[in-house]
């Protein structure tokens, strides 16, 4: 057994844009499987910051257990006594844990990118390192962020500094952009997992325990009314007590509206439920890779999203959504990554409608028909089996032409200090252009509106 008895903080390390996961500090705490359970329980206490402990046999690596899934099944009924006395290979195979094993040479960014592409239910789990000896050891995902915070603030502090210096040369300094975009988008994977996983432990348990019980009260209530329905059959005329408290609680109503109160509860669950669900469509976080998708699911869960700011009035006006999906199969796409583009245009179109209907109604100067009527059109349809085109437009204001010419390049915003980073538009080129082998276009009149219009194929290109 090989314990550490201290550990580095990430944030002690001087790390750089190059740091390599085995510039993190990592625990290599190994058991033998023919140990008893009890020994982990041990361990763990021993080391209130351990995140896991490496499993072997004959000092081979087998694969790891982690305090959390430890804990979380040794808690369970029966558990303790079941698993405390016997080898811990026993509980380890009850576990069947997934191994996420990188190597110790893999950039710190890519191995975070990695790490948050897990499934919501294992994205904080330890990783295992392979280090170039042949070793194994654990890095805490926590750890890891840590690690990927400071290497997000160098690269920011490096970003300020080239540009107010300007000693960069042009291509070097585009690379930076680069990897700066890709931090600010493994920034918002990270909250969006946070999110994700917040929902589903806080909201879907205790929902699906409601549901799971409203079936089996349903059942009981249209017994107890079956078994009152027999008794007044049977007993025409009940007593004076029976007929009196009967007509205190409105026997007869409450016979009628019981059924139709647990049906609106079943109901408020489904779509607590459609609800939870939506958000998992929309983040896609345990769908990183390519797949086959329904591209309105997820249009229409980043709506679900931005429901509160489109039910929001603003001066009295609320922005009105007009769907006009055409007949489109599933196609091969990043889905999560897709979704961030529809989310990013989506809310500037918001933006774009909530500051023109103010300063209208402060000028009273504005078309009394884009006043009335603030709305987004979304317009999708196949051509010619081979590609798809999704239009977003808005009545709004409309951009400038010598602001258009801007609109994709990185940090360029209109929006005040504090509101924008200039990096949506410029993040959602990069994913339908570079990722998706598409095209990003924007069409705006100066007083009709504005309109993006986003062509992907149905099957992505090999690049």
């Amino acid at each position: 057994m090989l314990a550490m008895p201290s550990m580095t903080h990430a944030n002690e390390l001087n790390l750089r844009l190059e740091s390599t996961l085995q510039e993190i500090p990592m625990w290599e705490i190994q058991v033998e499987l023919d140990c008893p359970g009890g020994d982990l329980i041990t361990l763990f206490g021993r080391e209130p910051l351990l995140p896991g402990i490496i499993l072997n046999r004959k000092e081979c690596f087998v694969g790891m257990i982690s305090r959390q899934k430890f804990f979380e099944h040794m808690s369970r009924p029966y558990s303790f006594g079941l698993f405390s006395r016997r080898p811990i290979e026993n509980i380890y195979n009850f576990l069947q844990s997934d191994l996420f094993i990188l190597s110790g040479e893999l950039p710190i960014i890519e191995a975070t990118q990695k790490a948050l592409q897990r499934s919501f239910h294992l994205v904080y789990e330890p990783i295992i390192v392979a280090t170039q000896s042949g070793k194994y050891g654990l890095v805490d995902f926590h750890q890891l962020l840590l690690a990927y915070s400071q290497i997000y603030a160098f690269t920011l502090a490096h970003l300020q500094l080239v540009e107010e210096q300007s000693q960069i040369a042009k291509a070097g300094f585009q690379d930076l952009q680069h990897n700066y975009t890709r931090l600010v988008q493994n920034e918002k994977m990270a909250a969006l997992g946070q999110l994700v996983a917040g929902i589903a432990h806080e909201i879907n348990n205790p929902i699906n325990f409601i549901a799971g019980n409203l079936v089996h009260a349903i059942d009981y209530t249209q017994n107890l009314l079956e078994l009152i329905s027999l008794y007044q059959q049977k007993y025409p005329t009940p007593g004076k007590k029976i007929k009196t408290k009967s007509s205190e609680i409105e026997l007869d109503y409450v016979t009628s509206d019981f059924p139709n109160l647990l049906a609106s509860m079943k109901l408020g669950c489904d779509r607590i439920e459609q609800i939870v669900q939506s958000l998992r469509n929309f983040s896609r976080l345990d769908e990183a890779e390519k797949k086959m998708v329904d591209i309105h699911e997820g249009i229409d869960s980043t709506l679900l999203i931005l429901r509160s700011r489109l039910q929001e009035k603003i001066n009295g006006k609320r922005i009105t959504i007009i769907k006009e999906y055409g007949n489109i199969p599933a196609i091969e796409c990043y889905a999560g990554l897709l979704n961030q583009v529809f989310m990013n245009i989506l809310a500037n179109a918001i933006d774009a409608l909530e500051e023109f209907i103010i300063k209208s109604q402060e000028l009273n100067t504005l078309n009394s028909e884009l006043l009335t009527n603030p709305e987004i059109r979304i317009r999708t349809e196949l051509i010619d089996n081979e590609q798809v085109n999704i239009c977003i437009r808005d009545n709004g204001v409309g951009i400038p032409e010598n602001i258009q010419k801007h609109l994709f390049d990185p940090f360029f915003t209109t929006k005040p200090v504090g509101k924008g980073t200039g990096l949506g538009l410029s993040i959602s080129y990069q994913i339908i252009v570079e990722k998706h082998g598409g095209q990003l276009q924007c069409l705006s009149t100066v007083g009709k509106g504005t309109e993006f219009i986003i062509k992907i194929p149905v099957e992505l290109p090999i690049f």
